[in-house]
C-alpha cells in the first residue's frame, strides 16, 4: 500500500475527536509529502536537526510535533516555529523553553510527560510531580509556555491488559486535572502498535509512524 492509502486507511477509522500526528522521524521528504498530499498536516520528529532540515524544506503550514526526549541546550532551535512539544519531562526543561520562548516572541504549546510504563528507561513526571507543578507559584511565572495537556508512553509489552491500566489510569488523571484545569485538552499517547487501545482509554491525540510510512529507512541524530 502506498502512504496515502495507509494514512487514508487509518484516518478513516479514527473517531473525529481525535488528532493523528505522523510520526516522520527518519523519511524522507519525499514520503512526508506523499502524506501531505493526502491532506495530513500533523507530523512528529524525534531529533532536532532532522526537524529542523525538515522544517526549512517542507511546506510552511506544516504543524511540527517535537515528540522525542528533548535536551535543554537544543531548545532554542525549535521554539521559534514547533507547534506542539509533547516530552515535557522536567519544570527545569520547561522553565528553558519559557526562556527561549520569551526570547522568540512566543507562546509555545506543551504537554506534561508522565511516567506510566514499567520500564525506568522511559522519561517523565510522576503524577504527584505533575499534580503539584500544575498550581505551583513556579508554573504562574512562566508566561511563555501553555500547558495543553498530558502525554504518555506504556510499557513495550504485547499485555494488552497493562497498556489498558496505563493509560486508563493516565486518562483518569487526565480528567482529575480538568476539573481544576478545565484548559488541558490534549491526552497524546498510542502509537502503531497500541493506538486502538489507547483512543479506548481516553487519548485524543494519536503518534503513527510505521503503519503510515513503514518501517524506519535510517537512523540520523539530532
Amino acid at each position: 500500500m502506498s502512504v496515502q492509502e495507509q494514512l487514508k486507511k487509518i484516518t478513516s477509522g479514527l473517531p473525529p475527536h481525535v488528532t493523528l500526528v505522523a510520526v516522520s522521524k527518519t523519511k524522507s521528504n519525499a514520503l512526508i509529502l506523499e502524506a501531505y498530499t493526502a491532506g495530513q498536516r500533523d507530523f512528529g520528529e524525534n531529533y532536532v536537526q532532522e526537524l529542523l532540515t525538515k522544517h526549512e524544506a517542507l511546506p510552511k503550514d506544516i504543524r511540527w510535533h517535537f515528540i522525542g526526549h528533548l535536551q535543554s541546550n537544543k531548545v532554542k532551535f525549535i521554539v521559534p516555529f514547533v507547534h506542539l512539544i509533547h516530552g515535557v519531562d522536567s519544570i527545569r526543561l520547561l522553565e528553558e523553553i519559557n526562556k527561549q520562548g520569551a526570547k522568540a516572541g512566543r507562546v509555545v504549546k506543551c504537554l506534561l510527560q508522565i511516567f506510566i510504563a514499567q520500564e525506568e528507561t522511559k522519561f517523565g513526571l510522576s503524577y504527584e510531580e505533575c499534580r503539584e507543578f500544575l498550581v505551583s507559584d513556579r508554573l504562574k511565572s512562566l508566561h511563555n509556555v501553555s500547558i495543553q495537556g498530558l502525554m504518555g508512553m506504556g510499557s513495550l509489552t504485547a499485555n494488552n491488559k497493562q497498556l489498558e491500566q496505563e493509560y486508563g489510569q493516565l486518562n483518569a488523571f487526565f480528567e482529575e486535572l480538568k476539573l481544576n484545569h478545565p484548559h488541558l485538552n490534549t491526552l497524546s499517547c498510542g502509537m502503531s502498535g497500541d493506538y486502538q487501545l489507547a483512543i479506548g482509554q481516553g487519548s485524543n491525540m494519536v503518534r503513527i509512524g510505521s503503519s503510515i510510512f513503514g518501517e524506519r529507512e535510517y537512523k540520523e541524530k539530532g
